[in-house]
């Protein structure tokens, strides 16, 4: 299992105060972050945020 820096976990809570984001919005945060894409995905799950508007129908 990857530890998820604190500051990741931090951020995403801010973004996502409803408990979704959008994925543009979740792109945006992981460069903002310089983090891997795939680091706010695994964040947004352990935080239970669900991703919304997903660019490739996935969610």
């Amino acid at each position: 299992m990857v530890k998820i820096p604190d500051n990741v976990l931090e951020a995403l809570k801010k973004a996502a105060p409803e408990g979704r984001i959008s994925c543009a919005d979740a792109h945006s945060l992981a460069e903002k972050l310089g983090v891997e894409l795939i680091l706010i995905g695994k964040a947004a799950d352990e935080l239970k945020i669900k991703i919304k508007s997903c660019q490739l129908g996935c969610f």
